[in-house]
């Protein structure tokens, strides 16, 4: 379990890292309706069919439905958001308004009905991680040339609230069958709607697919085989898996992954700032999947005498 953990946020951290960049290529002569719907649907009817292969069931109606519902504000409009809101909001502004993800997913799966009360420890990552965010895309210097759009920003709020609430439902009501089949699904009904939205807004009359660049291409192609097929069915595997604190911590390293590839194939230069940040982020990860004994324990290997706390005679650290 505990290398399937490893891989799958492996996947979902350096994947969805690179994913930014590459829904800004699409959109370069694509519609991003028509974009989301050509990615859900070739993604997900190519993950259906495979699951289908393997001898998996064909889905009962509730699956069906926890599908519908998850796919709807998950994909449709937390993913959606996204790929609006880069039409012409900066993407490191995106990035900094996706990071409030983690946030509502603890809020959110604290508040429902038998609810998890996080303790500080996950409170103190997530402030640091936020912290680090904020540091690593200095929002005030990018607002001196360009702002999220006030219609954007509120729809990108809306998509961080969608696919937090989404996540958090994905991990609670389990109808049964893999969760790659509840995967295949959910990206069905997603390019469903995104077909549906794209029709009504008029994008699928305004698409010349003789027009579309092999860029635009290339980037749907990576979209949906390593943004859909695999790094969210590792995400959705990870909705049963792990904590919805644990969960979403990878809007906070998708950034720094993002920047990471950036110096490598960009040429983009890594500053002492992004350093800094880059190690606060990490720190909070570290705080919001070790736990806070794990941390405490750490602390006092870490400390100048070396020799760990002293217990009571109760056992407990004094």
């Amino acid at each position: 379990m505990r290398a399937r953990l490893i891989v799958a946020f492996g996947l979902v951290y350096v994947v969805w890292g690179s994913t930014y960049f590459a829904i800004r290529v699409g959109l370069e002569s694509l519609t991003p309706f028509t974009l989301g719907a050509i990615r859900f649907l070739v993604a997900g009817g190519l993950l259906y069919g495979w699951t289908r292969l393997r001898g998996a069931a064909p889905p009962s109606r509730a699956q069906w439905r926890v599908a519908a519902l998850t796919g709807a504000l998950m994909l449709l409009v937390g993913n959606g958001a996204v790929i609006f809101a880069e039409q012409r909001a900066p993407s490191g502004l995106v990035a900094l308004i996706v990071t409030s993800v983690p946030l509502w997913m603890v809020l959110i799966d604290w508040l429902r009905p038998g609810g998890t009360r996080p303790d500080a420890t996950v409170f103190a990552g997530l402030a640091v991680g936020s912290l680090g965010i904020v540091l690593l895309i200095d929002p005030v210097a990018a607002l001196r040339g360009a702002a999220v759009p006030p219609l954007e920003a509120g729809i990108l709020l809306i998509g961080t609230l969608s696919w937090a609430a989404g996540s958090v439902y994905s991990r609670h009501h389990k109808v049964g069958g893999s969760t790659t089949q509840l995967a295949a699904l959910q990206m069905l009904v997603a390019g469903v709607l995104f077909a549906a939205v794209a029709a009504l807004r008029g994008e699928l009359a305004q698409v010349d697919l003789a027009t579309v660049t092999a860029r635009s291409w290339l980037a749907v192609g990576y979209l949906a085989a390593f943004g859909s097929i695999v790094a969210y069915s590792a995400y959705i595997w990870l909705t049963r898996a792990t904590t919805a604190a644990r969960l979403g911590t990878y809007a906070y390293v998708n950034p720094i992954v993002a920047l990471v590839l950036g110096a490598a194939f960009a040429g983009e230069t890594v500053t002492p700032r992004v350093m800094i940040a880059a190690a606060l982020v990490l720190a909070a990860v570290v705080a919001i999947t070790a736990g806070r004994d794990r941390v405490r324990a750490a602390l006092r290997v870490l400390s100048p005498s070396g020799r760990g706390s002293r217990r009571t005679s109760n056992g407990r650290a004094a």
